[in-house]
């Protein structure tokens, strides 16, 4: 049963977190850090250049944000010497401004074989957007992995993929997030791009795995969705 001291103490721990929090943010390069993390996983270098600081220090500004448990830094399974930094989406719960809203007719989930990590990515969109979204991989596989399309088919989602070449699908006003590192560093297409740094589930081949990518991509497509939107001249021609 809990008490009001009990009560009062988890105010208390949240109270200190969202202090830690606000005091990591209360510089304005690791605010500019974290707003361009807000939608996508970037490399350090990356960062280094979007916000204009040498690398050195923007690993001191990276190391006050992780100490505050605000972004973790992952090893790419593409190129294992790159890692990516990623936000931790729950530790900004209420202290950020709204998203920007990006146009565009139409959402494609990059991975390599286009086989797991997109697929599911694509199943999820198109059951919460109105904005349509298609899948594709830079080495596409012969066949959607088994253990992707229990999980879709486990949470009430439909699929019907056969995986595809990116080269066959992309069209120039495309948003392209990709899902997977090692496509992600193959990319040289200059569409919008964001990236999201999800480990591969076929890796350890577990439905435990599975479950856990499924999780990641839903909370990710839940954020942006709501700020994803079809171009106004699309919405007119529609209409018409």
């Amino acid at each position: 049963m809990s008490t009001e001291a009990d009560s009062a103490d988890a105010v208390a721990v949240d109270r200190n977190r969202r202090a830690r929090v606000l005091a990591a943010l209360g510089d304005p390069i690791r605010l500019a850090v974290v707003d361009l993390l807000r939608v996508q996983d970037l490399s350090p270098d990356a960062l280094a250049v979007a916000v204009e600081v040498p690398g050195n220090l923007l690993a001191h500004h990276l190391k006050v944000l992780e100490e505050a448990e605000v972004v973790v830094r992952r090893h790419s399974q593409g190129d294992r010497r790159r890692t990516y930094v990623h936000l931790q989406l729950g530790s900004l719960s209420g202290l950020l401004a709204p998203r920007p809203t990006i146009e565009t007719p139409r959402v494609v989930f990059v991975c390599t074989q286009n086989s797991a990590r997109s697929v599911i990515a694509e199943s999820l969109w198109n059951s919460v957007s109105d904005v349509p979204a298609v899948s594709a991989g830079t080495k596409p596989a012969a066949q959607v992995n088994e253990r992707a399309r229990e999980v879709i088919e486990r949470h009430g989602l439909s699929i019907d993929h056969f995986p595809q070449s990116l080269d066959d699908v992309l069209r120039p006003d495309d948003l392209v997030v990709s899902v997977c590192d090692a496509a992600n560093e193959e990319l040289s297409q200059p569409t919008p791009r964001l990236h999201w740094s999800i480990l591969d589930p076929a890796e350890l081949d577990t439905t435990e795995a599975f479950d856990d990518t499924f999780a990641q991509l839903l909370s990710r497509i839940v954020q942006l969705a709501p700020n994803v939107h079809t171009p106004r001249q699309s919405k007119a021609r529609s209409t018409r």
